[in-house]
């Protein structure tokens, strides 16, 4: 009498059921291992903290003007300072992580929304598609970075909206090379073949076999495009063209430090050390994603 297959398929299920939270604490203890990560994503945990309770945590409105605090050192009553309004430096930096940190998440997720369903789309069926939307995508990479993102916030209009507009089309061609290049990785695994010869659509083989193995280097990149993203608002809120004043943002607030150096230098430290550590954390972070999700090392 034959056997039957049923516990075979039961046990082999239950293995992978128990291998894949066995990979993901592998990776989480990997991760946790790395200093110089835990760092990053505790500084990252600040800014977020920042952002979330920043009308919790300011003591004072960040546009309401002093004529009697101008300029004032930090002191007990103002700990990192006023500007040359009066304003409360310390509760603009808290406001204006909101606007960095909301620009830098939302920039990124309108690259990734874009530029990794074109990447899967050139990397899959290849030809005539690849070859339309790899042009494209070598075409915006001609031109540097800030530059594009300059020249589309200036075209767009000066508002953060606009800004975190022109930040996600500057970046979406980093994400179209990377996911054409893993999808053309993973399409020539076996188990892909096998579901094309099964009769699977192409719809279903990208969403469940091709999409899950080009995850991990999109979510690195990902964490990592928003340092690049956050230095680009502080750099667009510089030039006028990011978030509008009298909102508070580092880049603005930068903006109208440059003046003021030399009579109160706190009104630029305190946004510069704020933007280096934002852009420290999520490289770190970025760099300890890297480390804990790839496949290569035990």
């Amino acid at each position: 009498m034959v056997t039957p297959a049923a516990p075979v398929h039961a046990s082999a299920a239950a293995s992978q059921t128990t291998v894949l939270p066995r990979r993901e604490r592998r990776g989480l203890v990997k991760f946790m291992r790395n200093r110089a990560a835990v760092f990053g994503a505790a500084l990252v945990l600040l800014i977020v903290v920042m952002a979330v309770f920043a009308p919790w945590l300011s003591h004072y409105d960040p546009v309401q003007a002093s004529f009697m605090t101008v300029r004032q050192a930090p002191s007990a009553a103002h700990w990192f300072g006023t500007d040359e309004l009066g304003r409360d430096v310390l509760s603009r930096l808290l406001w204006g992580a909101r606007a960095s940190l909301l620009a830098g998440v939302v920039s990124v997720c309108i690259a990734v929304a874009i530029g990794v369903p074109l990447g899967l789309l050139a990397g899959y069926f290849g030809k005539l598609v690849d070859g339309v939307i790899s042009r494209i995508a070598d075409a915006l990479l001609s031109i540097p970075f800030l530059i594009l993102a300059i020249a589309l916030a200036a075209f767009l209009g000066p508002s953060l909206t606009n800004a975190m507009a022109a930040i996600g089309i500057s970046a979406m061609p980093r994400f179209v090379r990377l996911t054409r290049g893993q999808a053309i990785t993973v399409k020539a695994e076996d188990y892909v073949e096998g579901a094309r010869a099964i009769g699977l659509g192409h719809a279903r083989i990208i969403v469940r076999y091709i999409l899950p193995n080009v995850l991990p280097p999109i979510i690195v990149q990902a964490s990592l495009t928003i340092a690049t993203a956050i230095i680009a608002e502080a750099s667009l809120s510089f030039l006028g063209l990011g978030q509008l004043p009298p909102s508070p943002s580092w880049g603005s607030m930068l903006n109208t430090a440059k003046d003021f150096v030399s009579q109160a230098p706190w009104m630029s430290i305190f946004p510069g050390i704020a933007i280096f550590l934002a852009v420290l954390g999520f490289n770190l972070l970025g760099d300890g994603l890297r480390d804990a999700l790839d496949p290569r090392e035990s």
